[in-house]
């Protein structure tokens, strides 16, 4: 099963093609052709996401994106321009004029490529965002009649850890990719933080998650509260990198909100406080700052891994995946690491570069979708959910 999978759920554009094989038994992934397109540098001297901004380079790059991914995966043929339903694709396409103009201009050339389904991302992230790669999925069912999968972001997250990366530069894949029920998810990335517990294929409950920040949110808040470049996740651990080996006693003595509540639920939002009211006091110079990173992202540490065996320890979980933007982070990895091998656990980390929002991880999402659901959605019934979640 080929299938042409599209993301756009925050700030990057991406498209990729994979062919997914062995059913819900043996699922094996091929990457044919991959491209992702960051924004970071348009959203940075705002310090994040601006969403009209998001929007606006979604529109611009799609077209192109889709071109240069068929064209690496030896899919992308001219054809003569017929009609394909110009009227209908142009309602479809009405608030995104420039992606109309672009699509009308090149779709329409070319040759319906050899894929089996187009699977696109509906939720959750920003709804203008996700919006434009909604109607963009749709335009192109209807233009190449390809049934359209509709995938949860989160889900790709979770599944991202089946494929092994062989076909991603510098891949170096650590972790068996088979999951073993129950498994245990930990989901942690700028909008999320949550553990879900998946008994089957397909079959999630979330037995906790944040009550205010996402963990990547706190990240990004507190290298602001420093001064730090964005995104903040990345300068954040730099800093506290600097400080690991060095012996000292911890200086801040910051809060873990929520840390022997008796449920699984999260909170950082008391911790980002805390910090804000010591730094007001502090000079802070670049050892002040390096120090408070560390003692951040340990504190952060011992708040997930604590949280994790404690869901672990309410189920007879063989399986424990770590998916999100966050679980990039060199301790946070490293950590739960060391912990799976200790409790003998089956691990299952994405590999770096699928760790950020990519095409990819929603083509392994959308196979799975399209076993369950061979003839597809009906494209008039998919919108954006800003806040899905995961059932």
């Amino acid at each position: 099963m080929k299938i042409l999978a599209i993301e756009t759920s925050c700030d990057e554009t991406a498209i990729a093609v994979l062919e997914g094989e062995g059913g819900f038994e043996n699922p094996k992934f091929k990457l044919i052709a991959n491209n992702l397109l960051s924004q970071i540098e348009v959203h940075r001297e705002y310090g994040g996401v601006f969403p009209s901004l998001a929007k606006r380079e979604h529109s611009k790059n799609l077209v192109p994106i889709l071109e240069k991914t068929l064209k690496e995966g030896n899919l992308l043929q001219s054809t003569e321009v017929e009609s394909f339903g110009k009227k209908r694709i142009e309602e479809i396409l009405e608030r995104e004029p420039e992606l109309l103009r672009s699509f009308l201009y090149t779709v329409p050339k070319i040759k319906k490529p050899g894929v089996d389904y187009i699977a696109v991302t509906y939720g959750p992230g920003l709804e203008p965002a996700l919006w434009v790669g909604i109607n963009f999925a749709k335009a192109l069912s209807l233009a190449w009649d390809i049934p359209l999968i509709p995938v949860n972001h989160m889900e790709g997250h979770i599944l991202s850890v089946l494929y092994d990366g062989k076909g991603l530069s510098n891949s170096n894949s650590q972790f068996p990719n088979k999951i073993k029920f129950p498994a245990l998810a930990l989901l942690i990335s700028g909008g999320h933080t949550e553990l879900v517990l998946m008994k089957d294929w397909l079959q999630y409950e979330i037995i906790g998650e944040t009550q205010d920040d996402a963990v990547g949110e706190a990240f990004d808040k507190i290298a602001r509260m420093m001064n730090l470049p964005y995104p903040g996740g990345p300068e954040i651990s730099k800093l506290a990198e600097t400080k690991r080996g060095v012996e000292f006693e911890n200086q801040f003595n910051l809060p873990k909100p929520m840390i022997d509540s008796p449920n699984c639920h999260f909170s950082f939002s008391g911790l980002k406080t805390s910090i804000l009211y010591k730094i007001k006091n502090l000079n802070l110079d670049k050892n002040t700052k390096a120090q408070m990173a560390k003692e951040f992202e340990d504190t952060v540490v011992n708040i997930l891994l604590r949280k994790t065996k404690k869901a672990i320890g309410e189920s007879n979980v063989k399986t424990l995946i770590i998916g999100g933007g966050v679980i990039a982070n060199k301790e946070i990895r490293k950590a739960f690491q060391e912990f799976s091998e200790k409790e003998k656990l089956n691990l299952l980390i994405p590999e770096m570069k699928l760790t950020t929002d990519n095409a990819i991880m929603i083509g392994i999402a959308g196979y799975f979708q399209a076993l369950r659901n061979p003839k597809g959605a009906d494209i008039n019934g998919i919108e954006a959910s800003g806040n899905l979640r995961l059932i």
